[in-house]
């Protein structure tokens, strides 16, 4: 099985393996003064309207989920869930079948839901109050059907942690978002331009009913942010200020216990600051336990900068021109010389995606949303070259849960519909948004139009994006019958058309190493770990791994 499948593993077990320990400890809920929001009811209007009190959710012709939530935090939470109570379920049905796909056995599971549950068990000393709250009154409202693994007011905040687990295990490969920002004489109109692709994947399933939700709270900054159902943290955001705030991993040395969660303090810079100085403060008074970048856009301060954190110290990265670039390697004075960092920077992808990003940018003055989107979307390495559909080293990986693009002058933002950041990008205002009530948005059954919309990717209606899908299809077949989950053929057939599907990706021919390794057809193996090796491999340790196992069955098939 490839090296990053066994990072899925330990993600997904890790994960889940703490919320089934939950059963085990005893993590109350917080103590809420009144709670008569709870006897709230959700009213439907048609097919896409819902409204509980004064906030309401509604489904977009371009499939997006908007909801718009007010007041204070157990009531925000409380109508959160209301209104989104199929999609919560759906979320985490999603995330629990990515579970089963992926964990090798019962009693692997057993054997480390006892540790992880022992090293989260703290987690809400290191949460703020309000965010507490807010995740129980969430909770309030999901599914019975995993009552099993843990209450669900412990399933929900635990979740939250989710993401930094998924971003412990960059490390390895897992993620790899690419942002980045412009402004003054690198825009066509001088604006700030905030670009960013979130690469998070927990299969398809969990990315297909993407939610904006739109927080009035009862105190602190309106805002924006985009994510799923049930996630209160913020994965990429913005706020009436025109304060924008975008998350990317950094490599970590393995964390020795639980602290705040990355998403949840970018949550809180969102809602409390309005200046970079602002947001940077509160990222500094915050623990967290893995290491971080936070691409800050600024209105006020008219341009960005990028807050770098580890779980010991916080810098503040500011550029000497009018662009930034952020990837998942640190570059300010701070860190850029740590080891992790330059360990990091050796092995992953990462300074790939950021040379890739900065020779697109070179290429032209000034840029537009447009020429943004087609930054994000963009699927070549350098020099234009054809590195595969699907590879780590591409700014558009195929896999990002959301692609985004913010103009904070003007409340703007232009966000990816399905799938990935191919399809077609739409264009809201959040001004106009927090102006429409429940009432108006019943009557008019859509909210206020924007231009801006940009049209989907070209690659989405082409060959190579059918031939690509087919390539995942038959690449998952491969490792499932790898891992002797599932019986198949691959025959002189399967492989040419596995081939044909995704010619200069260096997995697809790993891959099918892999597969006559396991049918001990050794000279078939290296034929194509051969092959593999002469495409654009991500990171050092899958370069590694070919050239040994190359070695290694070189070796074994001299001596026979």
């Amino acid at each position: 099985m490839k090296f990053r499948y066994y990072v899925l593993i330990i993600l997904f077990v890790a994960v889940v393996g703490f919320v089934l320990y939950l059963r085990n400890i005893n993590i109350p809920p917080p103590v809420v003064d009144n709670t008569s929001c709870m006897e709230w009811q959700r009213v439907q209007s048609g097919d896409s309207i819902y409204m509980v009190g004064n906030n309401w959710l509604h489904r977009s012709s371009g499939g997006l989920w908007e909801v718009y939530l007010e007041g204070n935090a157990f009531e925000r939470g409380v109508a959160y869930g209301k209104l989104t109570q199929e999609l919560l379920e759906y979320q985490e049905v999603a995330f629990v079948e990515m579970i089963n796909q992926y964990v090798p056995s019962p009693s692997y599971l057993k054997v480390l839901r006892y540790f992880i549950g022992w090293f989260n068990r703290k987690l809400p000393d290191y949460i703020p109050e309000e965010y507490l709250q807010e995740i129980y009154g969430i909770s309030l409202s999901a599914s019975p059907q995993f009552d099993f693994m843990a209450p669900p007011y412990l399933r929900q905040l635990n979740y939250h942690a989710a993401h930094d687990i998924g971003h412990a295990v960059q490390n390895m490969g897992m993620v790899g978002c690419t942002s980045l920002a412009l402004w003054d004489e690198r825009t066509v109109d001088s604006s700030l331009l905030i670009g960013r692709n979130f690469d998070f994947h927990a299969g398809e399933r969990f990315a297909e009913n993407k939610l904006l939700c739109f927080v009035r709270p009862d105190t602190g900054h309106r805002f924006v942010m985009i994510g799923w159902a049930g996630m209160s943290g913020v994965l990429s955001g913005m706020n009436e200020k025109g304060l924008t705030v975008t998350i990317n991993a950094a490599k970590s040395d393995i964390p020795t216990s639980s602290a705040m969660p990355v998403s949840l303090l970018a949550r809180e810079i969102l809602q409390y600051a309005a200046t970079i100085d602002e947001a940077y403060a509160i990222a500094a008074k915050r623990k967290v336990f893995v290491s971080e970048s936070f691409l800050i856009g600024s209105h006020a301060d008219h341009q960005a900068g990028i807050i770098e954190k580890t779980p010991d110290k916080t810098s503040l990265y500011l550029p000497d021109g009018n662009e930034i670039i952020c990837t998942n390697h640190f570059q300010g004075e701070t860190f850029v010389n740590n080891p992790v960092n330059i360990e990091n920077i050796r092995e992953s992808d990462s300074p790939y995606r950021f040379a890739r990003v900065r020779e697109l940018l070179n290429r032209q003055e000034t840029f537009t949303e447009t020429d943004i989107a087609a930054i994000l979307r963009n699927t070549r390495g350098l020099d234009d070259k054809n590195i595969g559909y699907g590879n780590e080293k591409s700014i558009n990986q195929l896999i990002a849960h959301h692609s985004v693009i913010f103009k904070p002058a003007e409340r703007k933002f232009i966000v990816s519909t399905h799938p990935y950041q191919i399809g077609e990008m739409i264009a809201y205002n959040m001004d106009s948004i927090f102006s429409i009530s429940a009432e108006r948005l019943m009557q008019s059954r859509r909210l206020p139009a924007v231009t801006g919309n940009i049209p989907a990717d070209t690659l989405l209606f082409s060959g190579d994006y059918a031939r690509f899908m087919e390539y995942r299809q038959m690449r998952d077949s491969i490792k499932m019958m790898i891992g002797n989950k599932i019986n198949g053929i691959v025959d002189e057939r399967f492989v040419k058309r596995f081939i044909q599907s995704n010619p200069e990706m260096y997995d697809t021919y790993q891959l099918l190493g892999d597969w006559y390794t396991s049918k001990k057809q050794y000279d078939k193996a290296t034929e194509f770990w051969k092959i593999a090796l002469d495409k654009e491999i991500p990171r050092l340790p899958e370069k590694e791994y070919l050239e040994k196992q190359i070695k290694r069955y070189n070796n074994q098939t001299s001596k026979s």
